[in-house]
């Protein structure tokens, strides 16, 4: 029987990150690439080391000199392929660099290469790609080995890290795609506060909800890589402000001085310490019907670690439009994406297919549906159809409207909990009146809850379930919220969830206020502090 690692190393990834970055190089990650991705597919290209996006000798200093990152294929780099994993794009090479991409650069990580993901970041499974599906690697440590689910759209990232594969990676978060795959694989997720990071050179999917989010094997890798890209660019028209960015900043200094990063004085040696003033709270509209049992032990035994070691202090509360969320997201996701992709008619954008002899080509509509049928993949047709009757003029009230007055409901019930006003919101100044007044509902500094329902399902029946049922959109029940909110959200492990053997590993989600993004991670530090502690007891 092979060693479980999940087990012998309990989820302990600091301890076992830290080890691994300071005996990595690059030639390191890319044998592991070599000896493991023609069974975990998570690459679907390598740099060579020769390319401009290797960094040279002349790197050495920089604040991530080192560190290797993969990057999403949705993501556009100028010296390897673009393809979104879509037949529609299996030929393109961007003539420029992503700005998250051009930061990476200039702060000395070597990008590795590009990763698989579902196409044009549309899944839950990473099962929809023209690249086949992501393997989840801590299958390949079984014997005999199971071959389950990466978790998806950002599959490949999240499996390239939990593979040893790389440091860090860059995916993409529009309804969770960062968070369940990272609770999936066992390695910590952040999908940032909307606007904190550039979407410059990102293929769109949906434009009020993507967000490029980072995947490592542990929080300080995570922060590291999020704080060096976290910047504003005039690029990106919906990029947040730098003023709106220093007040968030500025709030959370004055409740946790030890969360902020500006003051590296002020950190302190025990991670645990900010856990003493923090309120948590725990949403109860988070624990639906179809939640494992496994998983729900786990959350209690974090909760109770946080209450008893950490000293937080636990707080339920209620979010009632949570139940309306995930039927929000898909309308509104399916909407801007039949926009974004209207672009990929092989004429303008896009790999041309040549219509057969029985088109007729008098009408262009014609030409263009033989490309688009062709190239785009069934999820994708799906969500285009889905997208373009949500905007017609029949159902653009009942739907679209619907969708859009229901997010705000979402964003109005997290405003309401949260201690830290929204400052991305028009409607900051009377959401905090309106609190002022309300007194039955407690303030809580951050949210947690179970990152997934379950863990990583099987791939047979992940491709059974695309294809025949609504079951695979229903594991973004927990992530959409935070989403259509535009909050910051880590997914870090909290455990394993198994009975005799081979043992999954299960994440919690830390949700905090819009641009609260240093407090969620420095709350995520103490969780994995405290699971360690755990683990070595």
């Amino acid at each position: 029987m092979r060693t479980n690692v999940i087990t012998k190393r309990c989820l302990s990834s600091h301890r076992f990150c830290t080890r691994l970055y300071s005996t990595s190089s690059r030639a390191r990650h890319r044998e592991v690439i070599s000896a493991k991705n023609a069974s975990v597919n998570a690459f679907v290209s390598v740099s060579e080391p020769s390319s401009s996006h290797v960094s040279r000798d002349g790197s050495k200093g920089l604040p991530l000199s080192g560190l290797t990152v993969a990057i999403k294929d949705n993501i556009a780099t100028s010296q390897m392929s673009t393809t979104c994993s879509s037949a529609m794009l299996q030929n393109f090479t961007s003539p420029f660099d992503a700005t998250v991409v051009e930061l990476l650069i200039q702060n000395g990580v070597d990008i590795i290469g590009k990763t698989n993901c579902d196409e044009f970041g549309m899944g839950s499974l990473n099962v929809h790609s023209v690249h086949g599906p992501v393997k989840n690697p801590l299958g390949l440590f079984q014997d005999p080995p199971e071959e389950r689910s990466a978790g998806g759209s950002s599959g490949g990232s999240a499996a390239a890290v939990a593979a040893g594969m790389c440091d860090a990676a860059l995916g993409t978060d529009t309804g969770g795609s960062v968070r369940l795959p990272a609770s999936y694989c066992g390695i910590v997720g952040l999908k940032p506060s909307y606007g904190l990071i550039s979407r410059w050179g990102v293929v769109s999917y949906a434009d009020s909800l993507d967000c490029v989010g980072v995947l490592a094997s542990n929080v300080e890798v995570t922060q590291r890589v999020f704080e060096r890209i976290a910047a504003h660019d005039t690029n990106d028209p919906t990029s947040a402000p730098q003023a709106i960015r220093y007040k968030a900043r500025q709030q959370v200094e004055e409740l946790f001085p030890s969360a902020s990063t500006s003051t590296p004085s002020s950190k302190p040696t025990d991670d645990t310490s900010i856990l003493k003033r923090l309120r948590i709270g725990i949403p109860q509209e988070y624990f639906p019907a179809e939640l494992s049992s496994t998983i729900l032990d786990q959350l209690r035994t974090l909760i109770h670690t946080l209450q008893i070691r950490g000293g937080a202090t636990i707080v339920p509360v209620s979010l009632p439009t949570t139940a309306y969320a995930l039927s929000s997201y898909y309308v509104l996701a399916s909407a801007e994406a039949s926009s974004n992709l209207a672009r990929y008619d092989g004429v303008r954008y896009g790999s041309y297919e040549a219509p057969g002899p029985e088109t007729d080509l008098t009408k262009t509509s014609s030409v263009y549906a033989r490309t688009r049928s062709v190239n785009f993949g069934k999820e994708v047709k799906k969500r285009i159809l889905l997208g373009t009757y949500a905007l017609s003029a029949d159902a653009f009230d009942n739907y679209f409207l619907q969708a859009q007055r229901i997010r705000q409901l979402i964003k109005n019930d997290f405003d309401r909990v949260f201690r830290i006003p929204n400052f991305f919101s028009d409607q900051t100044h009377q959401n905090t009146r309106d609190t002022n007044t309300e007194t039955s509902q407690p303030k809580v500094d951050v949210l947690l809850h179970p990152s997934a329902i379950r863990t990583a399902p099987l791939l047979s029946d992940s491709e059974s379930e695309s294809a025949d049922s609504l079951s695979a959109y229903v594991q973004d029940v927990l992530t959409v919220p935070a989403s259509l909110g535009g909050l910051p959200a880590l997914s870090v492990p909290m455990g394993v969830s198994g009975k005799e053997g081979f043992r999954w590993p299960v994440g919690a989600s830390i949700v905090g206020q819009w641009g609260t993004d240093e407090l969620v991670l420095a709350v995520g530090r103490a969780v994995e502090r405290l699971q360690a502690g755990r683990c070595s007891s």
